[in-house]
């Protein structure tokens, strides 16, 4: 009896390991996941074709022009290049500058990276980051530095230096970590006051933002205080445009990183949504 008891409790652990989010990882690996896709840093930081599509060769090389009334934002090189990307920053100064906002010389990150939500990333993924970031191809590439019309804050708040990882296990804390710590969707997705993040309408939406193709275009509201919205579709179609660009009824504007969110693990789009489930509704205005 105690040897059948053995080999069930080694299946389960053996199953638990091969589960999707489970599964053992390098920092390498966990940082190379999580970079194509949630966090998904080639949005912003690898340049564009004319039609939004990630240019091959120039992964992380420095992105194309990000506009708003208030800045103009020339998103960094980041590959391991010595001269004009991250080849010379340490690792701790790498994680001071995702977390932080604070370059080695002192100066600060501005807007439109997602600092106020990666102060939420965990020691594990942010060191897994750096890994990959140390693999990425260097490419030569000077980018001008970005031009603000407001002043940057000192600095985003307490030095963050320590932050735990979110068990996996609890599906609406891991799916938030998601939404926030990694994938900062709630970054576009809450609404905005006096620059910063109202969290008490988490997921609201309503920021305006510049199409690419002109015009001007709304984040959409993902509590379920919106029926018409996510609320009212089923997980795969929430999935499909989380991963295809694809709502019900249209194409979604190019704004939206599907074409990195595609390659995320079904294990963490199940858990995207079931927190996206759980957030307190707002009506849409």
């Amino acid at each position: 009896m105690q040897g059948f008891l053995s080999t069930l409790l080694f299946a389960a652990i053996s199953l638990v390991g091969t589960m999707p989010g489970f599964a053992a990882e390098t920092p390498l690996e966990r940082g190379s996941y999580l970079v194509r896709t949630i966090v998904a840093c080639g949005n912003c930081h690898t340049p564009k074709d004319a039609n939004g599509k990630a240019i091959a060769n120039q992964e992380l090389a420095g992105g194309n022009p990000i506009d708003s009334p208030v800045f103009h934002a020339m998103p960094a090189n980041i590959t391991p290049d010595k001269e004009t990307g991250i080849g010379n920053w340490t690792d701790d100064q790498i994680v001071n500058a995702i977390r932080n906002g604070q370059r080695p010389d002192g100066s600060i990150i501005g807007p439109p990276m997602a600092i106020a939500f990666y102060r939420d990333m965990s020691d594990t993924d942010v060191k897994a980051i750096v890994a990959y970031l140390r693999s990425v191809k260097p490419v030569s590439n000077k980018v001008e530095k970005s031009t603000y019309k407001i002043p940057l804050p000192p600095n985003y708040g307490p030095p963050v230096v320590h932050v735990a990882d979110v068990p996996r296990e609890n599906h609406v804390a891991y799916g938030k970590y998601l939404a926030t710590g990694l994938g900062h969707c709630m970054d576009c997705h809450t609404p905005q006051v006096r620059g910063q993040a109202d969290m008490a309408r988490i997921g609201a939406g309503g920021n305006p933002f510049g199409a690419p193709t002109g015009g001007v275009i709304f984040s959409a509201n993902l509590t379920p205080g919106n029926p018409t919205g996510v609320a009212g579709w089923t997980n795969q179609q929430v999935k499909d445009a989380i991963t295809l660009g694809k709502r019900p009824d249209r194409p979604l504007v190019r704004l939206m990183a599907f074409d990195w969110y595609k390659g995320m693990s079904n294990a963490d789009l199940n858990d995207l949504i079931v927190f996206m489930r759980s957030l307190k509704p707002v009506k849409t205005q």
